[in-house]
């Protein structure tokens, strides 16, 4: 019995051992940032980012107004954050999607303004003092949910930008954005808190499983355990073969846009490859006007671009959150 239970403290260490590798190998600018749920992902995440740089990390709690379980939410981590010492900022946003977008794409759009608009802003200690402005954000996603987000892209037949899921680390408004716990697994994060003792939030919506990414979670990475028990980290490397092949595309498009001009001219980009030229749209849509295509929608456009031979002939097709449309010899977006 004694050498079963050290046996389960010795795995239980090594779990929550892989935490604080992580950790110890993040790098961030610092002051730094850790968008704080109160769950157990985020609550690993912020205490020992905390325990690495006292004093250098901050949090943002964003309350959604989703559920009734929210303001506990809030509270949870006011207390937690006032009992070490950790700077907080709470923020409330109205995540109610729109007609057309889903629940959770609108949610992570308010969380995402909210996280920068907050960081951005000054801070200041509990007496007052103003302190350095952040460096640096952290999210709290881990090997799990690359896994989730891989399935999901495939379940959709995602292209490479899909399948290169969650990146571990980009800018975005001035800011740097990490994700340092993407090869932990989110069992290991738990561990590290019962190791200590520590307590977070579960979010009723986990076990829903009207959302597809918790049917994943309870459903298939128990069987990937069992068949592949290897999977989390084979799938993440395709998942950065898939980033590295997206990496190259868009320096080819961006090569491509350069040569055909900004607005596209039909001519131009009528002298592509097929494969250059729907990779050239789907960049322009991309950075010039901030929208993605169907692949339905690609094709009708692909199709258009390449019969557009005579003065006379019309472009005006549905793309993304807009309209693209022939505008002389160029090609034009507008959203009415």
């Amino acid at each position: 019995m004694f050498m079963q239970a050290q046996s389960d403290a010795d795995l239980l260490a090594a779990s929550a051992g892989r935490v604080d590798a992580a950790v110890a190998a993040f790098n961030p600018v610092l002051p730094l940032v850790v968008a704080f749920s109160g769950g157990a992902d985020s609550s690993a995440l912020l205490l020992a980012c905390h325990a690495r740089w006292p004093g250098q990390v901050r949090a943002i709690h964003v309350h959604h107004g989703l559920q009734s379980a929210a303001d506990g939410f809030q509270q949870h981590c006011e207390q937690l954050c006032a009992r070490h010492g950790i700077a907080l900022k709470v923020c409330v946003i109205d995540a109610r999607h729109v007609q057309g977008q889903s629940p959770e794409d609108a949610a992570r759009q308010g969380r995402y303004a909210a996280l920068i608009q907050a960081a951005s802003q000054p801070w200041l200690a509990a007496d007052g003092a103003p302190l350095d402005a952040v460096g640096s954000v952290a999210l709290a996603q881990h090997a799990d949910d690359q896994v989730e987000t891989l399935l999901l892209a495939l379940s959709r037949g995602a292209g490479v930008a899909g399948l290169a899921a969650m990146p571990g680390h980009w800018q975005r408004a001035g800011l740097q954005w990490f994700r340092p716990l993407l090869a932990v697994p989110g069992q290991a994060l738990r561990d590290w808190l019962r190791l200590r003792d520590l307590s977070w939030v579960e979010d009723p919506t986990n076990t829903d499983q009207s959302y597809t990414r918790n049917r994943i979670r309870a459903q298939l990475l128990p069987v990937l355990e069992q068949v592949f028990p290897q999977f989390r980290s084979t799938f993440a490397r395709s998942s950065a073969h898939c980033a590295q092949a997206f990496e190259l595309l868009d320096e080819q498009a961006a090569a491509d846009l350069q040569m055909v001009g900004l607005p596209p001219a039909i001519k131009a980009l009528q002298r592509l490859s097929e494969a250059r030229l729907g990779n050239v749209l789907r960049y322009w849509l991309r950075v010039a006007h901030d929208t993605t295509p169907t692949a339905a929608q690609l094709a009708q456009l692909m199709a258009q671009v390449g019969a557009c031979t005579t003065r006379g002939h019309r472009i005006h097709i549905k793309v993304g959150r807009g309209f693209v449309e022939r505008q002389g010899v160029s090609l034009g977006w507008y959203n009415s």
